[in-house]
């Protein structure tokens, strides 16, 4: 009994120093900022997904007024669903950057699409339409801030783990650095993408015909 005793009393307290070493070379740590990266990155999905989202109605709304503007609405569906087929996976390098250019082919032919619905007056005035589009808006800027929180996590993430000691239990348990969005492209989602409603430029005034002079008096007789 004392035999099986001690060697209970041995784990634990070998337990308990692994902890401690654990903890002091910052594996804990590390664990916690990968969920941050973790749960930043499915926030990021999920704002994404909520505008594929409002791509039927919203199409489909156009559509209602506009079905001789093929092309446009062609190509927001299109884009639509090349998103929809990639199998994104936000520690491949390659992957990640395959599934920027979709979202930015989609952000694209959105925005192509709202500068169309300009010409539709009517189209404008439709409350099914106001609404989606107020929903897009909202959905793209909250697509800005869940990027910019993922950017973040990311940045301290890898921060972290190429910092000493951090480095050496990144190693033994192998943790490796995480790609993050393209520095270009961190410069674009800053802010929503801009759609230009058409507004015209301003006229440039005509230069006006010169006055001819008065004529001349006649000369008394």
């Amino acid at each position: 009994m004392q035999g099986i005793l001690r060697r209970k009393v041995a784990l634990a307290a070998m337990a308990a120093i692994a902890a401690l070493l654990l903890s002091g070379c910052g594996y804990n740590a590390i664990q916690q900022k990968d969920e941050a990266v973790k749960a930043g990155w499915s926030e990021v999905l999920n704002q994404y997904q909520r505008r594929a989202d409002l791509v039927p109605n919203l199409v489909a709304t156009v559509k209602g007024y506009a079905a001789h503007e093929s092309q446009v609405l062609t190509e927001v569906t299109e884009a639509r669903a090349r998103v929809g087929q990639i199998q994104v996976n936000a520690d491949d390098a390659a992957s990640l950057q395959q599934f920027q250019a979709a979202q930015g082919e989609l952000s694209s032919a959105l925005s192509r699409l709202l500068v169309v619905t300009e010409n539709y007056p009517t189209l404008k005035a439709d409350q099914s339409f106001r609404d989606l589009q107020a929903q897009l808006e909202g959905t793209e800027n909250r697509i800005t801030v869940a990027r910019g929180r993922y950017i973040a996590a990311v940045q301290d993430y890898n921060t972290f783990i190429r910092s000493f000691p951090q480095l050496i239990t990144a190693k033994i348990f192998g943790f490796r650095e995480k790609p993050n969005f393209s520095v270009e492209n961190e410069a674009q989602i800053q802010h929503a993408p801009a759609v230009d409603f058409g507004t015209p430029a301003p006229t440039t005034p005509q230069p006006q015909p010169a006055t001819p002079p008065p004529p001349a008096p006649a000369p008394a007789n």
